[in-house]
């Protein structure tokens, strides 16, 4: 039984990691100023759109979801001739119309797809299910992560969904938005009431940087610092403590909306770094993706773990 892993454009891991396991990347479309892009993780295509500035504020940016017809024709095209058992992972439903557009796809494939598997050669039925993966951009990407360990144990279809919709209540995430004004604005146009304006005008006004703490989207502030780099130095902090103290799967996930130069610089990194070798953990460090950046504003950090319950304070 061939099992094949699918996660969208909001889903932030390594490229070399996404290659080496064979993830496929359902794209999501970018409009900005009026130009769409899709958005397929292209390491290349995502080094230009920060280099050229097309991420930056002041441009009127959007993502929109594939639609069900064509997420359809590529499970069709894509999915259906190469695996047996499919595992679809989805940014947040309530965030996205990926998972509702991904669902009805799959089950228009899922009535008609004998066909396709026939002129692939490929023998016995096909089985799919999407699962909103409750999280968003590092967090879906440690989802994927250790999704793919469980795949590699060889359970069977309902063990490893149920596993995986188990394990994404286990997920700690810290968020940095560098612009609160950004994300504000974003979320006004898309209707979402959950970023205030007082506090986008605190932000601005006396320069603070927050950082956001929660399980999976439902995030807090638990910091308010002068700067950015005492928020990044405060997330650090936590992970590494959080490394030592123990995980529930020996990978943390870090993206971060900045050019690579930038991101090597970050406060703590390196101490980070240290403490995942030193426990057996992987370190899934990635440049934040288009779909990423353009949600949740370019400059900005998103790091996961899984981990027991615990708050952030309790590793600062």
């Amino acid at each position: 039984m061939k099992v094949g892993l699918i996660v969208d454009s909001a889903c932030d891991l390594p490229f070399e990691f996404s290659r080496k396991h064979d993830l496929f990347i359902l794209p999501v479309t970018a409009v900005i100023d009026g130009e769409t892009y899709i958005d397929r993780h292209d390491p290349v295509r995502t080094q230009e759109f920060y280099q050229s500035g097309l991420l930056q504020k002041g441009r009127h940016a959007e993502t929109q979801a594939f639609s069900a017809e064509q997420i359809h024709e590529l499970f069709m095209e894509k999915i259906v001739p190469e695996y047996d058992v499919a595992i679809c992972e989805t940014v947040t439903r309530s965030r996205s119309l990926v998972f509702q557009n991904a669902s009805e796809a799959m089950n228009s494939v899922m009535a008609n797809y004998e066909q396709a598997r026939a002129a692939s050669g490929r023998e016995g039925k096909f089985s799919m299910r999407v699962i909103d993966s409750k999280q968003i951009f590092a967090g879906q990407g440690l989802l994927a992560a250790h999704t793919l360990r469980l795949i590699d144990q060889k359970l069977s279809k309902n063990a490893l969904r149920n596993e995986v919709e188990r394990f994404s209540d286990k997920i700690y995430t810290c968020v940095i938005p560098r612009d609160l004004h950004y994300i504000r604005e974003r979320a006004r146009r898309r209707g979402d009431k959950s970023i205030s304006g007082v506090v986008a005008f605190l932000g601005k006004a006396l320069n603070i940087t927050p950082v956001l703490f929660g399980q999976g989207v439902e995030g807090q502030p638990v910091a308010k610092t002068r700067s950015f780099e005492a928020a990044v130095e405060k997330v650090m902090n936590y992970a590494t403590a959080r490394v030592e103290a123990g995980l529930l799967t020996p990978h943390v996930s870090l993206s971060c909306g900045l050019a690579w130069t930038e991101i090597e610089e970050l406060p703590g990194l390196n101490r980070l770094r240290n403490a995942c070798e030193n426990n057996g953990v992987e370190l899934l460090l990635s440049q934040m993706g288009i779909t990423s950046s353009i949600y949740i504003g370019p400059g900005s950090l998103c790091l996961a773990l899984a981990a027991e319950p615990h708050s952030f304070t309790d590793y600062q």
